[in-house]
């Protein structure tokens, strides 16, 4: 089954310059439960790959983060959908680790546990980070333009953002809207 990489914040649910930190703060961007849904239904293997660097910074603890996975994963259950895996990364910036997005750590974390290449996978991200680490790793990435994804826009429209090709990816107003170009394009 083909592989889907998405980010969370920003993509998936609505974004804070403060963090998500607890569940009643994680408020699902209209379509996107529907269409991880709908992208599992069609035979696509969904993973999220998030930087949550809040954890390290105290803002909340991995029970409330687990929470808010919980949740995630109940309300695309609820629709007939399956996540395969959230991976995150807990460090801050500094830490310089692998894991940290524009780092491929989690994309190769996916690629271990879930037992299939990221290559060439779409990669769903809000962030320059997100585009970053799909281009580093070899996956197809795709820009939002909810969450930080307007700002990006911009960035990439300016000098060279350490993107190749920047106009060449692919850009939607939502995730509803790039899973609906991916159901339309599907080739399994």
């Amino acid at each position: 089954m083909p592989l889907i990489i998405l980010d969370r914040d920003g993509v998936i649910n609505q974004d804070s310059d403060t963090y998500i930190r607890n569940l009643e703060e994680w408020i699902p961007i209209p379509g996107s439960i529907d269409a991880i849904a709908k992208l599992s239904q069609a035979g696509f293997t969904i993973a999220i790959a998030t930087n949550q660097s809040g954890l390290a910074r105290g803002y909340f603890e991995l029970d409330d983060m687990e929470k808010i996975h919980l949740e995630l994963i109940r309300k695309v259950e609820e629709l007939g959908g399956k996540i395969a895996g959230v991976f995150y990364c807990p460090h801050l910036p500094t830490a310089h680790c692998n894991c940290r997005k524009p780092a491929t750590g989690l994309l190769e974390a996916i690629e271990r546990d879930l037992e299939i290449s990221a290559v060439d996978a779409h990669f769903v991200g809000d962030s320059l980070k997100d585009l970053q680490a799909a281009q580093k790793h070899g996956c197809s990435p795709i820009l939002v333009k909810t969450g930080k994804g307007l700002q990006t826009l911009a960035t990439l429209a300016g000098s060279n953002p350490g993107i190749q090709n920047p106009r060449g990816i692919p850009v939607y107003a939502d995730l509803a809207e790039a899973g609906e170009a991916l159901l339309a394009t599907k080739k399994i």
